[in-house]
């Protein structure tokens, strides 16, 4: 027999024989698994419940949330409801709501205050190292997010979409826990590459709530059980997703594929007003959404799909022999404030105003790469309008080439600053270096007020597939071939 306590958002059983208490259920979790209350992972269930644990006592390995001491001995406990401090989340920077107008969504761009940290640290050109490093996602092609997901406390999941695979970082037990999904149904694979994955997170979550996912059968929304290591689903919108889904301000859209063609599927942020409009666009491989000015943007080898809520979609192909070079960032911006997205014509470069029948092309003396203003030709900034001269400050850098992984956006910096890879004694092509053939050195460096080098990397290939995130008030820095994740302390982030 086992004696009930109550608390306001869990049950939890007392066994009268030894007194240890176990779990019983928990708003919004569903099924509770005894087998998964082992006793490695109740330290990170305590913490994710705001429950307690022993300090001295050996009478039970958990106690409900708000004890202060051990009901049969008497003994103090750690007391862990309402002492979790909140870190900002991370939803892969295409997901940051946080950012103006003004600047373009659904690029690598974040608002959060990176450079006032990494800034603290020895200027270039003195080496630097990461601070800590962390186990690599059993299934590392992967994208990832860190939020309390309507726990008390931050976490950090890997999804890798590809494989069907959820993975849940447990930073107590320092290991990877596989959740299971709960029924047949939970099916999370979305066969686009990571670079055009996006998922969108809940304003306002429930206990266990993720996000809006996309995927093969359609858009569904995301909740994870901890304490079970399970997760399900509840379906928004069946249907084949040709796209990543995108936001702009109370609508929600995305792209699929219909039996005519191409369509594309909307509904106000809560679902309702659900609306498809025909497109007169090819099916295949599309880029996440870019938001701006209103607009949500599709990118595609074929041309461009631009769409304003409440209008029907227009498509606009691209210019007879001019390519886009998607791989080399994403749309950047001009002085004026309009898209514009780099491309190749056979014989040279230039950039194309996106959003119109006829846009403006400008002429290249060479590939720029980059995205929302932070652009580079070879190993020097370009600090005015985007087809224009590059600044240079070092002429040896022009034996380099520079890829920026991630703008930080601060209102209060006249020129764009981030996080970017320079790859040193590199004058081959831009495509050659981003489609996989090994750098021999490459440094993780901050650009900004001050430039400083946070890590050296030997032998890098696939240098697209380096992902940078932001958890526990820590820089990440993640690549498919490495075993470990490699960390940067940052101070507490606003």
């Amino acid at each position: 027999m086992a004696h009930r306590w109550e608390t306001p958002g869990s049950v939890w059983l007392e066994d009268e024989h030894t007194a240890q208490f176990e779990l019983a259920s928990s708003e919004g979790l569903g099924r509770i698994e005894r087998q998964a209350q082992s006793r490695g992972r109740l330290p990170d269930i305590a913490h994710l419940l705001g429950a307690s644990l022993p300090l001295s006592c050996d009478c039970s390995p958990i106690y409900p949330e708000g004890f202060a001491f051990c009901p049969t001995c008497g003994a103090p406990l750690d007391k862990l409801a309402g002492r979790a401090k909140t870190s900002p989340d991370w939803w892969g920077p295409w997901s940051d709501h946080l950012l103006p107008r003004h600047v373009p969504h659904g690029l690598n761009v974040t608002a959060l205050a990176l450079g006032e940290n990494l800034e603290e640290r020895p200027a270039a050109p003195a080496p630097g190292r990461p601070d800590l490093n962390m186990p690599a996602p059993p299934n590392a092609h992967c994208v990832f997010a860190a939020g309390a997901f309507g726990f008390p406390t931050q976490r950090l999941i890997a999804l890798a979409h590809a494989r069907n695979v959820l993975q849940y970082w447990d930073p107590l037990g320092q290991a990877w826990h596989v959740m299971a999904p709960e029924d047949n149904a939970s099916d999370l694979t979305f066969s686009v590459p990571a670079a055009s994955y996006a998922w969108l997170p809940a304003s306002d979550p429930r206990r266990g709530e993720v996000a809006l996912v996309p995927t093969d059968r359609g858009l569904r929304r995301l909740f994870i059980n901890p304490v079970s290591e399970t997760y399900r689903t509840e379906v928004v919108f069946d249907g084949q997703l040709a796209s990543a889904p995108g936001a702009m301000r109370r609508h929600v859209a995305c792209l699929v594929h219909g039996e005519a063609g191409t369509v594309l599927w909307s509904a106000h942020s809560d679902m309702s007003n659900e609306t498809v409009y025909a497109c007169d666009a090819p099916a295949g491989q599309w880029a996440r959404p870019v938001g701006y000015d209103g607009k949500l943007f599709w990118l595609h080898a074929q041309g461009q799909l631009v769409w304003q809520p409440g209008a029907p979609p227009q498509w606009i192909a691209w210019p007879a022999g001019w390519s886009p070079r998607l791989q080399f960032g994403g749309p950047t911006q001009s002085r004026d404030g309009r898209l514009w997205l780099i491309g190749h014509d056979g014989q040279a470069y230039s950039f194309l105003e996106l959003g119109k029948l006829a846009g403006q092309r400008e002429a290249l003396s060479g590939a720029r790469l980059g995205f929302a203003s932070l652009l580079f030709r070879r190993g020097h900034a370009v600090v005015d309008e985007p087809w224009g001269l590059e600044h240079v400050e070092d002429p040896h850098d022009d034996d380099a080439m520079v890829l920026p992984l991630l703008r930080g956006f601060n209102n209060n910096r006249s020129q764009p600053s981030g996080l970017v890879l320079r790859f040193h004694q590199y004058t081959g092509m831009a495509e050659d270096a981003l489609a996989g053939r090994i750098i021999p050195r490459t440094t993780f460096e901050w650009i900004g007020k001050r430039n400083v080098i946070l890590d050296d990397i030997a032998r890098l290939a696939h240098p697209l597939e380096c992902v940078p995130f932001v958890y526990d008030n820590c820089l990440w820095l993640h690549h498919p071939d490495w075993n470990q994740v490699r960390g940067w302390r940052l101070d507490a982030l606003p």
